[in-house]
């Protein structure tokens, strides 16, 4: 779809009960105290992730909040993305799956979206990004793309074992057969070894270590590495966000050992019951695109997927940015990188996946 958006939409009404403003230093607490009630809340809308993506990225940030009568009535994290070979955008939030306006109100929405425009036209971006978890501006241009995979955790383990489809099950007995072993991890070296070896695998440039070193400081106990090991040797890892009642594994991977016991599939059963275990009541797969391994891995454990809606105001694109694995033009780019030595890739492919959002 690439029909251009007018800033005179109205859902962006100008509205004159609510006035936003640039978060300050002060703002952090109350910022995530309204996050931590909001029932449209997640995890990507706490404040940390200015400082995450301002530190190892190098991106600049422009988290806005709403007041009325000095109460604050709406949040809206923002970071803007200049990049010769990607673009120039503004969004909410790059290197996040879910993002967007947080409102008490339609007032405190109106104005946070208002001003949100009326930035990415100053900046002269290509492009501003919602990234929804439901659909708030039909006349916009959206991506059908991304899903996202959520489901309740049951209250006893065994049934969360009985709750995964036959053929899944059977994977995750075996690498429990295998002698499997889940340890929490308290930094993310283990980590990045297992990651870095599966990205570098399906061809896509590698975060910089110190992004999840980043990351593990930032929200401390809130976000957690499992590591799964066999005798010793590291065979897969994840790194999970936990927010009130969820546990979301965002980043994981496994070294080429995984695929022959059942890595990875034990190292999501082993996340799993240690959520049940401490009373986590929904198990967030997080986002895939469709038509992806991703895509059907997460089906094969039963968990049906949810559309996400990523909506776009145009300020000088044309049409929709396709940023992606999936854009054919990428294809040859993958298969080379592919072929690159790991250490290689690691030293470069933070440069590059900076910049993707």
């Amino acid at each position: 779809m690439n029909v251009r958006a007018e800033p005179q939409d109205p859902i962006a009404a100008a509205p004159t009960e609510a006035t936003v403003r640039p978060f300050a230093a002060s703002d952090g607490a109350r910022w995530d105290a309204y996050v931590q009630a909001h029932p449209d809340a997640t995890f990507f809308h706490r404040a940390g992730w200015k400082r995450v993506i301002e530190d190892a990225f190098g991106h600049d940030t422009h988290f806005l909040l709403a007041e009325c009568g000095g109460e604050m009535v709406g949040v809206l994290p923002l970071a803007e993305i200049r990049s010769r070979l990607f673009g120039h955008s503004l969004g909410s939030l790059p290197f996040c799956a879910y993002g967007g306006i947080l409102a008490d109100h339609d007032a405190a929405y109106h104005a946070l979206d208002t001003a949100a425009q009326a930035l990415a036209q100053r900046l002269n971006v290509g492009a501003l990004e919602y990234r929804n978890c439901a659909a708030q501006h039909p006349r916009w241009p959206t991506k059908d793309l991304y899903v996202t995979f959520r489901k309740a955790i049951e209250p006893e383990i065994e049934a969360n074992m009985n709750a995964i489809p036959r053929k899944q099950r059977a994977m995750v007995r075996k690498g429990i057969k295998a002698g499997l072993v889940g340890e929490i991890d308290s930094d993310t070296t283990r980590f990045f070894r297992a990651y870095s070896a599966s990205v570098h695998r399906l061809g896509t440039p590698v975060f910089s270590r110190r992004y999840f070193r980043l990351l593990k400081d930032t929200f401390g106990d809130d976000c957690e590495v499992l590591t799964i090991t066999l005798d010793g040797r590291l065979v897969a890892s994840v790194l999970s966000f936990y927010f009130r009642d969820e546990v979301l594994p965002y980043y994981g991977g496994g070294v080429a050992e995984a695929r022959g016991v059942a890595g990875n599939d034990f190292m999501y059963w082993d996340l799993m019951r240690r959520a049940c275990e401490r009373g986590i009541k929904v198990f967030d797969f997080g986002r895939s695109k469709r038509g992806t391994g991703s895509f059907d891995f997460k089906k094969n454990w039963g968990f049906e997927p949810t559309p996400l809606f990523y909506e776009y105001f145009l300020v000088k694109d044309r049409e929709v940015p396709e940023i992606n694995p999936l854009n054919p033009k990428y294809r040859l780019f993958i298969q080379a990188w592919k072929k690159l030595p790991l250490p290689l890739a690691n030293t470069i492919g933070p440069l590059i996946v900076k910049n993707l959002g």
